[in-house]
């Protein structure tokens, strides 16, 4: 039945990735888009808290966690190996100062395994890093359109990594990731003749990056019990700075658009030799990241927690585009929150064998826009729900929030995510007790 349900929950949402974009943020105009991974269901649904870690879940923004003690339900032969996948449903709405719309887009977020290896532990998986998807107007004073800006992309994330328990309480690990995708965006310049008629022809300016780069992300965790019945969790990473090497072509088109159904028809197109410009190939910086947090709870009980991230946002840069009005700043983010069993092990009622999620993130996201930084806030719910032989959950997340802001002429984002992954784990490795 397990093995069922994951072919499903990939081919709905592999089906849903393909068929809409991963974002319908304008904000994703920006840069390299808007950041798409912020952790796992279970992350997302305690406010983006990732320091705590468990023998049945995998946390894809720690290293460390792909160790970890071996199970003390099965003699404390093994711990399993661990597989997750999951997903978002996205309904977001859209306000500025003179006008409303809405939209909505359903995307994979993740795909990994963890696999035991004694004191070692060996993950690898496949994220969206960051997702553009955006169609935008500008009107000019007479209220017709001027210009139309379009992008569609992203850059995904292929990862290995490796864990080490340095002792019962002590895990360090690293991450190599492999960053790869392309951004595509366009801009049609509209022409109008003196009566306000749209001309035959349109001017239209086409851009594509293709890039690739590698980066790294170190991980700690570190445990202790401060009493019979608390215990202490803390964890950090760090992530150099690194580069994404890309390759760009650049081509303008001279186009007509049907009045009946909006569609491009392309007359010519002429390439713009950007070998001449320092163009064809340029560098952008992946800026380093930090994260420090810490908390206490009750095992298989409790727990409440609180994490710090900082970004060199402010490094940033793209030579290939340059916005008007447009910088980047040091990136923050804080997180609270956690968790709730009402009784891991009861016979009597599944729900109290639920896991009861919720929290809350204030995210200074570094982008600064007509001297407004933009800034995103979101309040999380969820739930895990046990699965199969109680090494398994399916987990349900909720965030509400919103992005941005209507001062000078932007827009805010008021958003609602709707989260499923499955985190399947199971015993491979099982000595035999009988020949």
């Amino acid at each position: 039945m397990i093995k069922k349900l994951v072919i499903v929950f990939i081919a709905v949402f592999s089906i849903q990735a393909y068929a809409q974009e991963g974002t319908a943020s304008p904000y994703s105009f920006y840069g390299i888009g808007s950041l798409k991974f912020k952790g796992t269901v279970e992350n997302r649904s305690m406010g983006g808290l990732s320091i705590y870690m468990d023998s049945i879940h995998m946390n894809l923004r720690n290293p460390a966690g792909y160790t970890g003690n071996n199970l003390e339900s099965y003699r404390k032969e093994s711990r399993p190996v661990k597989f997750t996948v999951g997903g978002t449903h996205t309904i977001v709405d859209l306000e500025s100062n003179n006008s409303s719309a809405s939209a909505t887009s359903s995307t994979f977020d993740y795909l990994a395994l963890s696999v035991p290896m004694g004191k070692f532990g060996l993950g690898f998986g496949l994220m969206p890093f960051t997702s553009v998807g955006y169609k935008l107007e500008s009107l000019d004073n007479n209220g017709n359109i001027s210009n139309r800006f379009n992008g569609t992309g992203g850059v995904n994330k292929a990862f290995l990594g490796l864990g080490y328990q340095i002792t019962e309480n002590l895990s360090i690990g690293i991450d190599a990731q492999y960053n790869f995708g392309n951004i595509q965006n366009s801009t049609i310049e509209f022409v109008y003749d003196d009566d306000d008629f749209l001309t035959q022809n349109q001017s239209r300016e086409n851009n594509r990056s293709d890039l690739s780069g590698l980066s790294f992300n170190l991980g700690l965790y570190y445990k202790t019990l401060l009493n019979k019945k608390l215990e202490l969790v803390s964890g950090l990473t760090f992530t150099p700075e690194s580069n994404l090497s890309s390759k760009n072509e650049r081509s303008f088109s001279t186009i007509t658009i049907s009045s009946a159904s909006g569609q491009e028809f392309v007359n010519n197109t002429i390439e713009t030799d950007l070998g001449a410009l320092g163009l064809l190939e340029t560098d952008l910086i992946l800026p380093s990241k930090f994260s420090v947090g810490a908390g206490i709870g009750q095992p298989r009980k409790w727990f409440a927690g609180a994490e710090f991230t900082s970004q060199k946002t402010s490094n940033f840069s793209n030579p290939l585009y340059t916005s008007v009005g447009t910088t980047y700043e040091d990136a923050t983010t804080f997180s609270f929150g956690g968790f709730y069993i009402p009784q891991y092990n009861s016979f009597s009622s599944y729900f109290k064998r639920a896991v009861y999620r919720a929290g809350l993130r204030y995210e200074k996201t570094g982008l600064n826009i007509n001297n407004e930084s933009i800034n995103e806030f979101g309040i999380s719910f969820g739930i895990g729900l046990p699965v199969g032989n109680g090494l398994s959950s399916a987990n349900l997340g909720f965030e509400i929030g919103k992005r941005g802001t209507t001062n000078s002429n932007l827009i805010q984002e008021n958003f609602i995510n709707f989260q499923l992954s499955l985190s399947l784990s199971d015993r491979w490795f099982e000595k035999r007790k009988y020949n």
